[in-house]
């Protein structure tokens, strides 16, 4: 696997991996891996359809109906997730190169999420013996208690942005709940899924307990999302095809948690703190190269800080270092060709509509899917811009006159993933928190730190169901209800 020192590393051919051992496609078809930073073709990965889903579910539902796995003890499981948390640390480096190249993103940023499934699996390992049912009161000579039991076979559809990241986010509690596992990566960034899968195995996973098949969307997903024999699904991506993978679930009702994307305000107001907020507005918005759903895209400013709000950012921007993953830059490129295409046309659209980028707007002269970091100021609430997740380094900036007029442009689309306020007068805080239309709000922050503990979801257009902390746990698990009459 690649080395951060090798740029042109050639990954060769990367097989799936079904039943705990490597698979190449059944009808000989690969896709290619392109390096973003550079257009250039670094491997392959299996074009995996309907026979391979089909024989990884089939692992699964064998692995998941085992009693061996099914009743293993909460502790043995964890005992598991600790093994693997210590692999990925010590493996840190390869990881971070893969999930770099294959991304495109600057490698402090995927060291950072590589770490993150480090996290993923220490928080599970240490809460998966902890998560207890209850006893109900019924009448006399009578006992009633609840249990959380798994789901069965749990299948996973996640997005090129963040490969690492969310595989773990998903994968690591349906495991820690006992569930087996199908994911599907993106066909744009496959190679850190598949790693992670060879490193849970090697961990001490039984086999067909995670399952990994590459493929395209409309092939191996869509045989995914209809499968008959999946018990649970979890899909992270735009709301169209979020809409499309319900329809395919919806024959054999099962259970959908689906993190649909975002177009997050962060709201200036006239007293906050500009040295503390801008440089936290600039990287929400470019981080990964604005290809995250949490990218806080809209930024809302009271009028008395317009000016002053405004002229930060755009020289902040101006400021931004963007390259090659392995030079380790501020913003590197978008993930395909197809991609900077979707950018530029959202660009070209708010030229259409009157709008003029304060900087950037365009694409640099250089081999490789990069696009500048853009700003645009005075969007009106009925802009395209304003409404619609770009997935690009694309900054809105709205002005108002008062609290009531930013509550209400914050929450003026059909999206509600996140939200900020910048102030220092907590009683204003407090007020947006409870006006804010949104699955997580922060006050002078754009996320903490430790992120693991903290249930993120969205409310609205951005799906339902929460991931991480205590809550992700619960839903890889459903409720079962016992009641007993002893008298």
């Amino acid at each position: 696997m690649p080395d951060a020192r090798q740029a042109n590393h050639h990954v060769g051919d990367v097989p799936m991996h079904v039943g705990g051992t490597p698979l190449d496609p059944h009808d000989g078809q690969w896709l290619d891996v392109v390096d973003p930073a550079s257009g250039a073709t670094i491997g392959r990965i299996p074009r995996g359809g309907e026979a391979e889903i089909e024989a990884a579910v089939a692992a699964a539902r064998q692995a998941a109906d085992d009693p061996a796995w099914r009743r293993l003890r909460p502790s043995a499981r964890a005992a598991l997730l600790r093994r693997a948390a210590d692999l990925v640390r010590e493996r840190l480096d390869e990881l971070t190169a893969i999930e770099s190249r294959d991304v495109g993103k600057p490698l402090s940023q995927a060291r950072g999420d590589v770490m993150s499934g480090a996290k993923f699996l220490d928080y599970c390992a240490g809460a998966v013996d902890k998560m207890h049912g209850y006893t109900i009161p019924v009448e006399p000579g009578a006992l009633d208690y609840t249990q959380r039991v798994p789901w069965g076979v749990s299948a996973h559809i996640v997005p090129w942005n963040f490969p690492f990241h969310l595989a773990t986010r998903g994968v690591v509690p349906a495991l820690a709940m006992g569930n087996a596992v199908v994911l599907k990566p993106a066909e744009d960034a496959s190679l850190s899924c598949l790693a992670l899968a060879d490193l849970l195995t090697e961990a001490g996973f039984p086999a067909g307990t995670i399952n990994v098949v590459t493929g395209l969307g409309s092939e191996a997903g869509a045989a995914l999302a209809s499968h008959p024999q999946i018990d649970h699904l979890t899909f992270t991506g735009s709301v169209a095809t979020g809409a499309a993978v319900t329809r395919l679930t919806s024959d054999n009702v099962i259970p959908l948690h689906l993190e649909l994307g975002g177009k997050s305000p962060q709201i200036v107001l006239d007293d906050a703190d500009l040295d503390r907020a801008i440089p936290v507005i600039v990287k929400s918005f470019v981080v990964n190269a604005g290809q995250t759903c949490s990218a806080g895209t809209r930024l809302l400013v009271h009028e008395r800080v317009h000016r002053a709000v405004t002229e930060r950012v755009v020289e902040a921007v101006r400021r931004l270092r963007v390259g090659p993953w392995h030079e380790d830059p501020d913003m590197g490129p978008l993930i395909s060709l197809r991609q900077r295409a979707r950018v530029e046309g959202f660009l070209e659209r708010a030229r259409h509509e009157g709008l003029r980028p304060l900087v950037g707007g365009g694409v640099p002269d250089r081999s490789g899917f990069y696009v500048d970091a853009t700003v645009f100021d005075d969007v009106p609430a009925t802009s395209t811009l304003f409404q619609e997740e770009v997935f690009g380094p694309v900054l809105t900036v709205t002005p108002f006159t008062d609290d009531d007029m930013a509550v209400k442009l914050a929450n003026a689309t059909r999206y509600g993933l996140l939200a900020a306020v910048w102030t220092r007068d907590l009683s204003r805080a407090f007020r947006f928190v409870d006006d804010l239309q949104a699955g997580q709000v922060y006050v002078n922050s754009y996320g903490l730190a430790e992120s693991t503990p903290l249930p993120f979801g969205g409310m609205k257009r951005s799906g339902h169901g929460r991931d991480k902390g205590l809550e992700g746990l619960l839903t890889y698990s459903q409720l079962k209800n016992v009641g007993i009459t002893y008298a």
